[in-house]
């Protein structure tokens, strides 16, 4: 992975609106595309081909699982996640059924139950690595790190407790997406 640096939005392209943002102003503000990182705005992107065809070779049976055994619901990138003083959209997310919240208006207030970030060639493995623990810190249960390059899934439970599957081995949801597995060949057909 090439080390890449992160662009903030330069102030002066930004709306006077958006220059000066507190979390709680980037909330309310409605502004989409961008993940907001303790005080700046982060762009994200549009992905590469693989990237989606990546996400979706998860997101399929995934949520085909989830909606199946009445777990929770299963999002897509756009959605926003409050994870401490940042709110971070990862390219998949699941939340338990029992902390949906009621008003679904706005970015969830609480961290996601699964988190998944497909490493994209604009990442660095720091940033990557940044939002991972800030998910785990957050109250996350568990979160898959997808590599092209290598073709392998970084499975989080924990700082300590990280395992890296490769092509012939079995992703499994644990006690987070209970009963819900894959090969870990099928993401990158």
């Amino acid at each position: 992975m090439e080390a890449q640096e992160i662009h903030t939005i330069p102030h002066e392209n930004l709306p006077s609106e958006y220059k000066k943002m507190t979390l709680e102003e980037f909330l309310e503000s409605g502004l989409e595309g961008y993940e907001y990182i303790k005080g700046e705005l982060v762009p994200m992107p549009p992905t590469s081909v693989e990237h989606g065809d990546i996400s979706m070779n998860l997101i399929s049976p995934l949520n085909s699982y989830v909606r199946e055994n009445q777990l929770g619901r299963v999002y897509v990138p756009d959605t926003g996640f409050r994870i401490g003083e940042r709110v971070l959209m990862p390219d998949i997310a699941f939340v338990l059924t029992d902390r949906l919240p009621d008003d679904r208006s706005k970015a969830f207030p609480i961290p996601p139950d699964l988190a998944v970030e497909v490493i994209s060639p604009s990442d660095t493995l720091q940033r990557v690595e940044e939002k991972v623990f800030a998910y785990l810190e957050a109250g996350t249960q568990l979160v898959w790190v997808i590599k092209p390059s290598s073709k392998t899934v970084s499975v989080y439970r924990s700082e300590v407790d990280i395992t890296v599957l490769t092509r012939n081995e079995m992703l499994s949801g644990e006690t987070v997406v209970k009963g819900f597995s894959c090969q870990v060949a099928k993401l990158f057909e």
